[in-house]
This record gives structure tokens, sequence and C-alpha cells, in this order.
């Protein structure tokens, strides 16, 4: 009887834990691998705008990310923690549910370079956002 309440509990346990990751917001490089002139990075779920916004920098200073309508482009800048400009991009937003996973998302478009791809999704990961796993 123990051991039968003891695979129900794990099975609770990871069912909560499958839930939890699948509300996470996730980023990853979602171009081809190797080294071209665009890459694209796909940041989506519940938080994928507010993260965003913490690393975009729009031309027009007041212009956040998560007050722009769904489906709508933006150029600016991607900043790292000093406010050191890390590249130009134009940021797509798409909004729930009205995007490719149905979860708010942005793509950002930023210079081809393995280094500034990988700052990127740095920078994302540092603001809140996880790693995609393979298929998400």
């Amino acid at each position: 009887m123990d051991e039968i309440f003891y695979q129900i509990c794990i099975s609770k346990i990871q069912h909560k834990q499958q839930i939890m990751i699948d509300q996470q917001t996730i980023c990853a490089i979602s171009t081809a691998s190797g080294t071209g002139a665009i890459a694209m990075i796909r940041l989506s779920g519940n938080n994928a705008l507010t993260i965003a916004d913490s690393i975009f920098r729009s031309v027009k200073a007041s212009k956040k990310l998560d007050q722009q309508k769904g489906g709508t482009f933006h150029f600016g800048t991607i900043c790292d923690n000093n406010n050191e400009i890390v590249d130009e991009v134009i940021a797509a937003v798409f909004k729930a549910p009205h995007s490719f996973t149905g979860e708010n998302m942005v793509e950002i478009s930023c210079h081809g370079s393995s280094y500034i791809q990988q700052k990127v999704l740095q920078l994302l990961i540092d603001n809140g956002a996880r790693m995609a796993k393979p298929g998400e």
C-alpha cells in the first residue's frame, strides 16, 4: 500500500513540475545553425514581452514592447545590464493567441555573429527566460 501511495505522490509531483516548466518563458535561436547575416531569436511565454522590454531600447525612448499591438515590428537596440549597446535589432511582437506558439512571443532579428546571438540569449536568460528544450 505504501509503495502505491509513493508512486502516486511521485507522479503528481512530476506532473506539477511539468506544468511549471510549460509555463516558463523560453528562448532559442530559431534560424539555422552557423553564421549568417541575420539571426532570429524567439522568446515565447507569458513573460516574453516583459523580458524583452528589459533589454530592448526603442529608438523612441518611451516605447515599450508590451504596450504595442501584436503583429508589429520595432527598431531599436539590445542593451546589457550596464546599458551598453550589444546590437541594433528589429523586434517583432506577437500577442496570444495570435502567434506561432499561441503565447505572447517576441522575435528578435539581430546580426548573425555567434557572439551576438549568444550574448542576446544570455541577456534573455539573465532576465528570466530559460533555454528551450528540443521540440519546444
